[in-house]
């Protein structure tokens, strides 16, 4: 009984890492005013939500007053490796209406105001 037990545990355990979205994980981001993150993506409710884990400059490895903060908001999935809800740019402290799409180890960011015309794109590799 305690082998039955145990292989039903280990079951649902494999099958909630089964479950796991693509887009979680680790991600570097592109240059922005000269200084790169590594941002965590992780559930966050029904969403997603990416933290500046670490950041980098041209001098290597810094302590932003970044660190810690919230880059990828409430992302909510699409289908099909679409996402949607808010980016932050810590470069400029605002908010914009945010998507991203996964490809493989790629993921492409874009911010948008003014209901999409003006955009700006990212795209950000999955550190190993």
């Amino acid at each position: 009984m305690k082998k039955l037990c145990a292989a039903a545990l280990g079951l649902v355990l494999l099958g909630g890492a089964a479950w796991a979205d693509p887009v979680e994980g680790t991600w570097k981001t592109e240059p922005d005013d000269g200084a790169y993150a590594i941002v965590g993506i992780k559930p966050c409710g029904p969403n997603f939500c990416g933290t500046i884990d670490r950041t980098f400059n041209d001098t290597g490895e810094y302590k932003s007053p970044n660190l810690g903060k919230t880059l990828v908001i409430d992302m909510a999935p699409q289908g099909k490796g679409k996402y949607q809800g808010k980016v932050w740019r810590p470069s400029n402290n605002k908010v914009y209406m945010g998507k991203m799409l996964l490809n493989g180890n790629s993921l492409q960011l874009s911010g948008c105001v003014a209901g999409g015309l003006l955009c700006s794109k990212q795209t950000w590799n999955r550190v190993k």
